[in-house]
């Protein structure tokens, strides 16, 4: 019978946890049943059975497992799994999940530790470990043959491949050495870090850990450069007053970001070159204007996409953004919705921050950061009088966009936001 492997739920996923199985062991499953919530690098989603039959677990919530690991069984199954190309490994049992917080020397009740057992071999030959701990076994250069494991089984967890590096090697005796200076003793565990005092570590999540990745590559790989203007926002903000005088539950007023979305994207719609990407040494101009907008999750950035932005009513972006910042915030987001982005718009104004550069997305031209609208005098006319304003900066890829290209988008969007009446059209 099948067995149930960590499934590619994203192209982008390398690992997934399992946050929570959604069937008993034991039970009966049909084909399409949902049978566990997984964390992806982009969202978290629940996973359907492909076969009907008994269904039994071998990984536990909480556990993280590389593409095309043993997580369940349906009906029984063989004791290895074939994975893509063909390369065997041994299925992960139920226990204790790597990466969980561990007790603490101040807990009121310590755990009585749990009995070693010397390291297995699987049936195949190989010790049995996790695939963390083989990960950190090659890295430290740790023998995992000489390593007690603590798992189910005698299986080695990350937990003992870092005792067995801490533990040292014994020295044979040798004789004493003649008095001298004491050495300076070891540094105390709360004093490491150059008197930091206690550190916590916290582990990223597999969305933390793709932002990271994803920032630091397009950090250290794209030429960016950045341009900032003023707008003013006294026409945009008189149409939004009379919007919200006719909007509903149903159909909400657009915010000011939604303004900026639709000027953005009818921008981009007229410079095409904004609208694509360099790669591999050409430039790839997209057919559909999708502007994907940021939104601050918990300990998170997530960037769901509008898309045919341009070809869309105000009314509908509003729907729309708030439709998708709910899912992100709810953790219900789908990868599809989080792809397909031809530009970004990352919005700081409402935490009173007046004006940034952001990072530019892998794969587009640039990323559009708006600042807080501000109430400040300006001149009209030989006359102090008071204005809104609010300052737009484009972050540009210089390989696709050059400082000209970047002025006339930017003034594009903010011609459209001084007319909004023209958002309209």
């Amino acid at each position: 019978m099948p067995d149930v492997v960590m499934p590619r739920l994203s192209d982008s996923m390398e690992e997934g946890t399992i946050l929570r199985w959604l069937v008993e062991d034991g039970a009966e499953v049909a084909r399409g049943d949902e049978i566990a919530e997984i964390e992806t690098d982009k969202a978290n989603m629940t996973y359907e059975a492909d076969a009907s039959g008994t269904f039994e677990r071998v990984a536990a919530e909480g556990d993280t497992l590389a593409i095309g690991e043993l997580i369940a069984r349906i009906g029984g199954g063989s004791d290895e799994v074939v994975l893509p190309g063909g390369r065997e490994t041994t299925p992960k049992q139920d226990g204790p999940s790597e990466g969980r917080a561990e007790p603490t020397p101040g807990d009121a009740s310590p755990a009585a530790p749990a009995p070693s057992i010397p390291a297995v071999e699987a049936p195949n030959g190989r010790v049995k470990a996790s695939p963390i701990a083989r990960r950190l076994a090659r890295e430290r250069g740790v023998d995992l043959a000489s390593v007690t494991g603590s798992g189910p089984g005698g299986r080695i967890v990350k937990a003992d491949v870092e005792a067995a590096e801490a533990t040292p090697v014994a020295a044979p005796a040798a004789a004493a050495p003649p008095p001298g200076p004491v050495p300076p003793g070891p540094v105390p565990p709360g004093e490491r870090g150059g008197g930091k005092g206690e550190v916590t570590v916290e582990e990223l999540s597999r969305t933390q850990q793709t932002i990271a990745r994803r920032m630091a590559e397009a950090k250290a790989t794209v030429p960016d450069f950045h341009v900032s203007t003023e707008v003013d926002m006294a026409a945009a903000v008189a149409v939004r007053e009379q919007l919200k005088a006719l909007a509903s539950e149903a159909h909400p007023a657009p915010s000011l970001n939604d303004f900026v979305v639709k000027a953005a994207a009818l921008a981009l719609r007229e410079l095409p070159r904004a609208n694509g990407a360099y790669k591999d040494g050409r430039f790839e101009l997209f057919e559909r204007v999708n502007v994907g907008v940021a939104v601050a999750a918990a300990n998170a950035l997530i960037v769901p996409t509008i898309f045919d932005a341009d070809r869309k009513a105000l009314g509908e972006i509003a729907l729309e953004s708030r439709a998708l910042a709910a899912r992100v915030r709810s953790g219900a987001i789908t990868p599809p919705e989080l792809s397909g982005g031809t530009f970004t718009v990352s919005n700081l104004g409402m935490f009173g921050v007046t004006e940034f550069t952001a990072i530019v997305n892998g794969g587009q031209a640039g990323i559009l950061a708006v600042g807080a609208l501000r109430d400040v005098p300006v001149v009209l006319d030989g006359a102090i009088v008071p204005g809104t304003r609010m300052t737009l900066t484009l972050v540009a890829d210089h390989r696709i966009l050059y400082g000209a290209d970047a002025a006339q988008l930017l003034a594009r969007i903010r011609a459209l936001l001084e007319a909004p009446l023209g958002l309209a059209l």
